[in-house]
Order: C-alpha cells, then structure tokens, then sequence
C-alpha cells in the first residue's frame, strides 16, 4: 500500500513539474515578457502591480535626456551633484563633460550624480526634471508609473509596473543613441578630446547579461534594500527583439534567461502558422569598450 502511494505522488510529481515551452516561471514579485515586434506579452506575473524600481529609473531620465537635450554639449558639473548618496562615478564640482557621457555613466555605472546632473542641466532642479519624466510617461501610456527623482533611490510616490517599464523600454529602444549606450559593456571617460575630466574614469555595465548571454543587447539593472533586485534587459534573435523585466527578483539574471528561452522558442513555434514582423531594431549588438 505505502509503495502504491509513492508511486502516485511522484507521478503526480511529475506531472505537475513545468513543461519548457508551455510555461515558465520566475521568482519575481513582478515580471513580464515583452514582444517588442508584435507589441503583445508573451509571459505576464503581476505585470500591472505598482512597484518601486530603483535604477531602473534611469532608463526614463536617459531618454528625456536624449530628447530634451543635445547629446555632445558640454555640461559643468554642479556642487549639489556631488556627493549623491548610493552609486556613484565620483563626479567632481566644475568638471566638464558631455551630455553622452554622463548618459554613459549614468546606464553603465548607475551613477546617482550623473543623474542629478543630468536633471540640474536639463531642468534646472530636480522637481522639474521629475516632471518632465511624468510628462513623458503620460504621453506614452504609462498610467501605473509616477517619477519623484531622476536616480530611483526610495521615495513612497516614486512607482512603475512591469508592463509599464517594458513599454518604456521599447520605446526608448527606437533611439539610436539610446540602444547604442546601454549596449555597451565597457568605456572610459572622456569620449571627446573637448571634455576636461579630472580623472579617466573606466565604466563597466552591471548588465552582466551583456557578457554571459549571447543575444542581450542591452539593458538597466537596478537595486535598494527596499526594492529588491529590478532588471530590464532586452534580446534580439533571428531578428526578433524581446524585453524581459523581473521587480524584487533574486534571481534576476536566471530568470531572465529562462525567459527569452521561452520567448524565442514560442516565437518559433507560432511562425509555422502565422508570419512575424520582422524586428525594426537596428545595430543592437553589444559594443565592448
């Protein structure tokens, strides 16, 4: 009798284990698999719950940035940029640098001062940098997103979704400049003879996937003891682009892998009977510094 129920509990087990290509999962407490060429999730967990999301932050003040300003104009650093609390590529006070280097710092290396100089420069504070992130969230649809800082550390009304950072990710992905920067593995600073740095500065992406997974090509990592572990990254294979955003997930750089896997396998399997946009996405390989 015992040996008759172990047999049915493992078949039991077995049959409740997940099937790759028919489900996957994550250890998020928020996730989404985004098709960035049918506009359309392919794997949703509480993609629409309002979450902090730390650095992941910059991914909005990167493009409002790109937008708002010209990429190769030299910008001072401020006194009130020094010294941000938490990440940081040491910025010195009246140190000169382009836009697109502190954009470089500010996805690579996640520097909180690079972010607040972005700000100060671009809006003149950092409430008025906020509201053009919310500005800009609103134009896009980004309903459930809601921005006080331009860095992500904590604020109680700063929030976004999974669903809503996978479509500003896409979004940000049809600018060039943009793909071109958070594509890239490693650079040093200055990029251009005309800015006067203090030090040369080596920045690193903390997208590990960018090394360790061969069609990443491009992302943001973020993290606070309140958060938890936030990533955004974004693959391309056999032309077919894909945006994976985990919140609050241990396991981020697994999960995430396991995601495109799914992804790109489903892809396949649907293309036998309907055809796929082709990706609009051009250049996005990984460029090492």
């Amino acid at each position: 009798m015992k040996k008759y129920i172990a047999v049915t509990f493992l078949i039991l087990f077995l049959f409740s284990l997940p099937v790759f290509g028919e489900s996957v999962y994550t250890g998020a407490q928020a996730a989404i698999l985004w098709d960035a060429d049918q506009n359309t999730p392919l794997y949703n967990q509480n993609s629409t719950q309002r979450l902090p999301m730390a650095s992941t932050t910059k991914i909005m003040t990167a493009i409002v940035a790109l937008e708002q300003g010209e990429p190769d104009a030299l910008v001072t650093i401020p006194e009130a940029a020094v010294g941000v609390e938490g990440s940081s590529c040491y910025l010195q006070q009246g140190e000169q640098l382009t836009l697109r280097s502190l954009i470089y710092a500010l996805l690579l290396q996640s520097a909180n001062d690079a972010a607040e100089t972005i700000a100060l420069y671009i809006a003149g504070g950092i409430e008025e940098f906020a509201l053009l992130m919310n500005l800009k969230a609103n134009e896009l649809g980004l309903h459930n997103t809601h921005f006080d800082n331009p860095h992500g550390l904590d604020s109680k009304t700063h929030y976004t979704t999974a669903e809503d950072l996978a479509k500003l990710a896409d979004y940000c992905m049809q600018n060039p400049t943009f793909c071109e920067i958070w594509s890239t593995t490693s650079i040093q600073l200055p990029l251009s003879q005309k800015e006067n740095c203090a030090v040369l500065r080596n920045l690193y992406n903390h997208n590990r996937l960018l090394r360790t997974y061969s069609n990443c090509v491009g992302g943001k990592t973020g993290y606070t003891m309140r958060c938890g572990r936030c990533l955004v990254t974004a693959a391309q294979k056999d032309g077919h682009t894909l945006i994976a955003v985990t919140l609050n997930d241990r396991s981020d750089w697994s999960d995430h892998v396991r995601l495109y896997e799914y992804g790109f396998e489903k892809i396949n399997q649907s293309e036998e009977t309907a055809p796929w946009k082709k990706s609009a996405y051009k250049n996005m390989s990984p460029t090492a510094g």
